[in-house]
């Protein structure tokens, strides 16, 4: 009877290295995938550092219509907190939100209240459905935008006559008040809106887009014209660029998490990247179905392929396996020599006794030797491999 020992369960999982080599492909992947991702957000922040601000002189930026404003007598300041935005609120004071958007409704409502009634300008820039909808009472943004940049003023306001043609085009809004004046519509909905107040001489102007503030686009159609009408009506411009590091964004309540203040565009690709990972997961782990045995090219001699077995068994030190496989064999081959059906072989109470009587050994040792606990070292399976011939031989002795 070979000795050696069975191999465990785990011998034939695959190796560090083994798994290392499969799933390279997939990290590699996901490793340039991240990287381009950091990559592309580094790039645009740096192209749009600056968006919307009277101090870049970028593409973005708004430098441009600062200084012509300066050069015209009007002074800009730049205040990046609601508390300054509101203080700064007055008569001869236009208030320029940059982004509204930002703000939370807390916020807008705050804002909303310090300019009602201060008789100055309040222009909002791209300011969507949710902030529109405080900010300016009685403008509501349509969902769909403008297909065109450029469009023809057809209004009364003087601003948009003069001005002409002006790239407005973008979020399109309707109002209720009926004395509010409606400009440059795209498909009769107008991208430029001003309601003046319930009372004084104040009003709020509500602008589709950002683009005739823009340095790059300043100089096309008539949008210094516009962008200057806009903004220098009062001596004063105060120029509200919203933070997210403002504490009265969180100081009511209202706190943001981490996913708010993640742009959309993050999270539908990290969604991408999962829904890419657990594609390449199933196609590595899919099964084309069962295995389909195969002949041997050439034979393969049976004591060589038992050498080769106990090698790796040894290999893998598993002498209870071992010790499991031999006494299993052992009752399987006793069983039908002392008239024990094979399916009762592994059963102590039909093969001892049966055992017992044909050997008139004690019964004690037969189940120590065909079911006790696993050898401890190599030498007390040897020796067990040595009892179990031993007791098979004397078995089939006449």
């Amino acid at each position: 009877m070979t000795t050696g020992a069975v191999i465990p369960a785990t011998s034939t999982a695959p190796t560090t290295r083994q798994v290392w080599t499969r799933a390279r492909g997939i990290v590699l992947s996901v490793v340039l995938l991240l990287a381009g991702a950091v990559a592309i957000a580094v790039i645009r922040s740096d192209n749009r550092h600056g968006d919307l601000d009277p101090r870049s002189a970028d593409r973005y930026g708004s430098r441009a219509v600062a200084e012509l404003l300066a050069d015209r007598g009007v002074s800009t300041r730049v205040v990046t907190t609601l508390a300054e935005a509101r203080a700064a609120a007055g008569r001869d004071t236009t208030l320029l939100v940059a982004i509204p958007d930002l703000l939370t409704p807390h916020q807008q409502s705050q804002l909303r209240a310090s300019t009602a009634g201060s008789g100055g300008r309040t222009v909002l820039v791209a300011a969507g459905g949710s902030s529109v909808e405080r900010l300016a009472p009685g403008v509501t943004a349509d969902p769909a935008t403008s297909l065109n940049s450029t469009l023809d003023p057809h209004c009364g306001l003087a601003e948009a006559r003069r001005a002409g043609s002006a790239d407005t085009g973008g979020i399109r809004y309707t109002t209720t008040h009926l004395d509010a004046d409606s400009c440059y519509p795209s498909q009769r909905l107008a991208t430029l809106i001003r309601v003046p107040a319930a009372s004084g001489s104040g009003d709020t102007v509500v602008l589709g887009a950002p683009d005739i503030l823009l340095n790059d686009r300043l100089d096309e159609q008539g949008n210094a014209s516009l962008a200057l009408q806009l903004l220098g009506s009062r001596p004063h411009l105060v120029w509200y660029l919203p933070s997210l590091s403002d504490s009265s964004a969180t100081g009511t309540g209202e706190q943001k998490s981490l996913f708010d203040l993640l742009p959309s565009g993050w999270l539908w690709g990290t969604l991408q990247l999962f829904i890419a990972a657990a594609l390449a997961a199933f196609w590595r782990a899919r099964r084309l179905g069962p295995l389909v045995p195969e002949k041997l090219p050439v034979a393969i001699r049976a004591s060589e392929t038992v050498e080769g077995r106990a090698r790796l068994y040894r290999k893998a030190n598993a002498r209870d396996r071992a010790a499991a496989a031999l006494r299993s064999t052992a009752r399987t081959r006793l069983a039908p020599l002392v008239g024990v059906p094979v399916s009762q072989a592994h059963a102590p109470e039909a093969l001892l006794p049966a055992l017992s009587a044909q050997l008139h050994g004690d019964g004690q040792t037969l189940h120590s030797l065909l079911f006790g606990p696993p050898p401890g070292d190599d030498a007390a399976l040897i020796a067990l491999t040595d009892q179990l011939d031993a007791l098979e031989r004397e078995v089939r002795r006449p």
